[in-house]
């Protein structure tokens, strides 16, 4: 077990302004802060737990593979503790039907652990609803693609123990608006992904419900009509959030740069779509039976093919990389990894720093653009230290 020990107090820079502050937690949560002077900070600052909406897997561990245990999920969530992720959503893609089920059944019971629930607020299903089209399905399995099926997703709710909170399709499929109807009325989230939707559609679905566009910018078409590609229509509305692949690798500079400034940070969340290579070492691996590649850049790849088969980088370099590319502040880099996803899911009890906020925190270091984290730290309990 990662847990240490409870912590009463915490000092160090605030991630908001820089100036020093002494945290006071009672149980839980952050009963107190106060301004306070203090050479012995340095460079030492505390900022928001990441909430990541989008893992896939990490450390070895797939959350749709086969073999999934509760004991796997307790070792994935420890080794995101150490990379400064307090809250994240296990993301199930398109799998077979029985391994959805048995998958959603094993992380609900993982949930039975406190220690461990305080960390997961949910499960994020992105697939099998999604569009079969070569562009847009990306590394997701044709073979178990389905059409949007309302009683079908209940029977899955079910095995989850109704912890589906995300919902990602493809609005232009049959069957599709009755199940954004029905998430809608249960406050699940649902996004657009992996979709090739007309303008129309798009629209229709955000007057549906839909409240975001799923790793904007990735799982689409080719450009082969670049004035009416399906991205233009959902960086256009402003009622859709969106989320992105700040890796460096999922998108260039220039994507991203356009991507904040017509969002703007209200409206965007950062997310890091890892799999289950995150946090492995460079080599070959096996994808239901294919040879992928993991490079020494975080890069993985099918030989061969011109397409990348995942994400192996951990959320905290998307927060560097945002405020090396955008030149946005520290404070704003962590409103979009931390407290917007927290605001979308309705967990308000995390994402800041905040009197009667839930004490997710992470200690770091922060020199030359680059973080190195020193504590995580989860309701008031450390759960990693360096």
């Amino acid at each position: 077990m990662t847990i240490k020990n409870k912590i009463t107090s915490l000092q160090g820079l605030d991630y908001n302004n820089g100036k020093s502050i002494h945290l006071q937690i009672e149980g839980a949560y952050i009963s107190e802060i106060r301004e306070c002077n203090s050479d012995d900070n340095r460079n030492i600052y505390i900022a928001p737990g990441l909430y990541d909406n989008q893992v896939n897997g990490f450390y070895n561990v797939d959350f749709s593979g086969e073999g999934l245990s509760v004991e796997k999920v307790m070792a994935a969530t420890e080794a995101l503790w150490r990379v400064g992720v307090t809250s994240y959503l296990p993301t199930l893609v398109t799998s077979p039907m029985y391994l959805l089920h048995e998958n959603l059944t094993c992380l609900a019971k993982a949930l039975e652990y406190k220690e461990f629930a305080w960390s997961i607020p949910g499960f994020h299903l992105e697939g099998p609803y999604i569009s079969p089209e070569y562009g847009c399905r990306g590394a997701h399995p044709p073979q178990f693609i389905q059409k949007p099926n309302v009683d079908e997703f209940v029977s899955l709710n079910k095995s989850s123990n109704q912890n589906i909170i995300q919902l990602s399709l493809a609005p232009e499929c049959d069957g599709s608006f009755e199940l954004i109807n029905y998430a809608f009325e249960n406050n699940i989230v649902v996004g657009l992904a992996h979709h090739n939707a007309s303008l129309e559609t798009i629209q229709n679905a955000v007057k549906a419900g839909v409240l975001i566009s799923i790793h904007l910018g990735n799982g689409s078409p080719k450009a082969d009509n670049m004035h009416h590609h399906v991205i233009w229509p959902q960086l256009a509305d402003d009622n859709l959030w969106a989320s992105v692949i700040a890796d460096g690798i999922h998108l260039s500079k220039e994507e991203l740069n356009v991507f904040f400034r017509t969002k703007g940070p209200q409206r965007l969340i950062l997310t890091s779509d890892v799999t289950r290579l995150a946090g492995m070492p460079p080599g070959e691996y096996d994808k239901n039976g294919a040879r992928i590649v993991l490079d020494e850049h975080g890069v993985i790849y099918m030989p061969g093919q011109n397409k990348l088969a995942g994400a192996a980088i951990p959320l905290i370099k998307g927060v560097e990389n945002i405020m090396d590319y955008t030149g946005c502040s520290l404070k704003t880099a962590f409103q979009m990894s931390s407290l917007n996803p927290a605001m979308l899911y309705g967990c308000n009890d995390r994402g800041e720093i905040a009197p009667n906020k839930r004490a997710d925190l992470i200690v770091f270091t922060f020199e030359n653009g680059k973080i190195d984290i020193l504590q995580t730290i989860v309701a008031g309990s450390v759960v990693y230290e360096k």
